[in-house]
């Protein structure tokens, strides 16, 4: 903290002759006091606010200015004070580049000489004095213009001091002078504030994606062998069909052969078990390398290739660990930990044993070489036609070592999305969105009841996390099958999709097992029994029961209105019945509104009333309005704060309302059917 004696110095090395008299305060957004960017993507605004403030009674002035990184010039946005010193602006995200954004604040004299000689003139007051003092501000602001408009202060000023009081008080209304006023204000006299505010921009597929799970290797139509890439081609019509314009596929590099898992995770395996592709490395090669069976590099390159043409962005696995016969073990055995008995250390999460994954010790003393590779490998990869990298446990890494390889890859793939896998403490996961990655799995997995949901949603939008994490909902992964899945059947399924798609702008799902509503679990766990991770499967996807056809309008639901391509735009409404969750999405300018009303039980129907707050809608409470099931396609009037909704699981358990209109009489009514 500064020192009186500083503190004059301080003044002294900023150059003023004078110290300055504005306060700039709690400027918002800022993360971390500007050591880390927030986010945005292209096409989004950055909302700033500010308290610029001042001692005694002065009219005090503030504007924002934001750049694209790199450039030198500012755009100049003035700031409209909100109340009680509190100053906001925007500004937009344009280009695929980083922004950085300040705030300035000066005292106004001028305008507080505009309004000083207005009320001692109305409360009769001598204003003779107060003639002089403004034309000294317009002849002061005169030498500092230029050209005709320095001529014309000139003129003005000489103006002031000759008119009458009437023509006087006139003449401090006249918008052509406040507007050069404006312009030639001393700017030796602007504060800025000590930072420059970093944005991270990115492409819009961060901020809004559908996003589906499949295991290339079980992909394939025949159960007389394994899945191929040019399988995967073959799928990407009907995945494109229900609506998901990410495909992830988990690691498709060659699967180790020591200690390699069994079916249902078993310590013994046998020659047929084709291992688990998170233990990744063995003689045909390491994270650069094809298991074989799934095809070739150029195979690869064509599925990537297909994808686009379907709107599909592919996404790969990045998992930083071996198996005990990665190359790597033999050609630096230093980048893994030695136990005192000689071994290497495999991974564990007690109880759980991974004895087919060995991690990187990220703190070993070629640590550098270490860190270059691995941020070849995501290089590599990009290389290859890849953009998109869900990173599987980023939170047992460094984060430093995240900050850096996001940040070298981003420099050369400004488009490239990370999605950090990471259900850890959320300290742990708000720090790794800080540092870089994208999108964040969550606790959404988790959260089923009405009230877990609501407080879960609320704890992000009322902090600041909402301006540097983007959560990505997934209901299910390979990983974790939950309670609500394995007990709640289909309906358990469809609630649990239709939460996930609409709550946030970003989800995904474990393809075909999600679409199947496969629910069986191992005794007492949170595990699929015969789980994708240890064995081939050879699906079908037109099983009776499936629900296909229900992602895929809802996917459609998703891409044709506005208000659920956000996040941070949902307000939840009270219902008089715990089982049933409504909420509102609702665009900024109020165009698209949409209510989504959930029956979080999977047994039986419920009902009940909802308050709706039609004014903070723009929605009339005199009037009916209508609105649109865009699930179901019926029409339903609603008139006044209270509307009654009924929910029956095994039918349909939620409804998706557009709001369309509000209607101004009755005989309106006919429009609509």
């Amino acid at each position: 903290m500064l020192n009186s004696e500083n503190k004059l110095s301080h003044v002294a090395k900023t150059g003023r002759q004078y110290p300055s008299r504005i306060i700039i305060e709690n400027v918002s957004p800022e993360i971390d006091g500007g050591i880390f960017p927030i986010k945005r993507v292209v096409g989004e605004d950055v909302v700033v606010e500010a308290d610029v403030f001042l001692y005694g009674q002065d009219q005090v002035r503030a504007q924002l200015l934001s750049r694209k990184k790199g450039s030198s010039a500012w755009q100049i946005i003035p700031m409209q004070c909100l109340g009680n010193d509190r100053f906001s602006a925007m500004f937009s995200i344009d280009s695929l580049t980083s922004y950085v954004y300040t705030v300035q604040g000066w005292v106004d004299y001028f305008w507080t000489w505009q309004k000083v000689i207005q009320k001692k003139y109305e409360s009769g007051q001598n204003i003779s004095v107060e003639y002089e003092i403004g034309a000294q501000l317009i002849d002061q602001a005169a030498t500092r213009a230029v050209g005709k408009n320095a001529k014309r202060l000139k003129e003005l000023s000489r103006l002031l001091r000759k008119q009458t009081i009437a023509r006087t008080i006139e003449l401090t209304k006249n918008l052509e002078l406040s507007s050069l006023m404006a312009e030639y204000i001393d700017r030796d006299r602007i504060v800025t504030y000590p930072k420059e505010l970093e944005v991270m921009v990115e492409q819009p597929k961060a901020n809004f994606s559908a996003w589906y799970e499949l295991f290339p290797r079980s992909a394939s139509p025949d159960s007389k062998r394994s899945g191929t890439f040019e399988d995967c081609i073959d799928l990407l019509p009907e995945i494109a069909e229900m609506g998901f314009d990410v495909l992830y596929l988990p690691p498709i590099h060659p699967i180790g052969q020591v200690n390699r898992k069994g079916k249902n995770n078993s310590e013994i395996s046998s020659f047929e078990d084709p291992g688990c592709p998170w233990a990744i490395g063995a003689k045909e090669g390491g994270h650069t390398s094809i298991l074989p069976e799934l095809g070739t590099l150029e195979d690869f390159k064509k599925l990537v290739k297909q994808a686009k043409k379907h709107n599909i962005d592919m996404a790969i696995d990045i998992a930083f660990q071996c198996a005990p016969d990665h190359p790597y073990l033999e050609q630096h055995k230093k980048w893994f930990r030695t136990r005192p008995d000689g071994t290497i250390q495999y991974a564990e999460n007690p109880p759980k044993k991974y004895q087919d994954v060995i991690p990187f010790d990220f703190e070993n003393s070629e640590w550098e070489k270490l860190w270059e590779e691995l941020k070849n490998i995501v290089l590599y990869w990009a290389k290859q036609g890849i953009r998109i990298f869900r990173v599987d446990n980023p939170h047992t890494k460094p984060f430093l070592f995240w900050d850096l390889i996001i940040a070298q890859v981003k420099k050369e793939y400004p488009e490239a999305i990370f999605l950090s896998e990471a259900f850890t403490r959320p300290k742990v996961m708000n720090r790794l969105a800080k540092g870089g990655f994208s999108q964040s799995y969550t606790y959404f997995t988790w959260r089923n009841t009405k009230q877990e949901i609501t407080q879960y949603m609320q704890s992000m939008l009322k902090s600041n996390v909402k301006e540097y994490l983007r959560p990505n909902f997934w209901p299910n992964t390979p990983d974790i099958l939950p309670e609500y899945l394995q007990y709640g059947g289909r309906p358990g399924f469809i609630i649990r999709f239709i939460l996930a798609a609409t709550l946030s702008s970003n989800y995904g799902i474990y393809g075909p097992v999600f679409e199947l509503c496969m629910g069986e679990a191992l005794s007492g766990k949170e595990e699929y029994k015969d789980s994708e991770k240890y064995e081939i499967k050879h699906w079908n996807r037109d099983l009776e029961g499936n629900i296909k056809d229900i992602i895929k309008r809802v996917n459609a639901i998703r891409k044709d209105n506005k208000a659920l391509q956000s996040t941070w735009n949902i307000n939840f409404y009270t219902i008089d019945n715990d089982s049933i969750l409504f909420y509102s999405k609702v665009s900024a300018d109020l165009s698209s509104i949409i209510f989504v009303a959930v029956n979080l039980d999977p047994y039986h129907k419920q009902s009940g009333w909802v308050n709706i707050p039609l004014k903070e809608l723009g929605l009339d409470s005199e009037q009916p309005y209508l609105v649109h099931d865009l699930i179901s396609d019926d029409n339903y009037i609603w008139q006044g704060v209270r509307s009654y909704i009924e929910l029956d699981p095994f039918s349909i358990p939620a409804h998706i309302f557009k709001v369309k209109k509000t209607m101004r009489k009755e005989a309106d009514f006919d429009y609509f059917f």
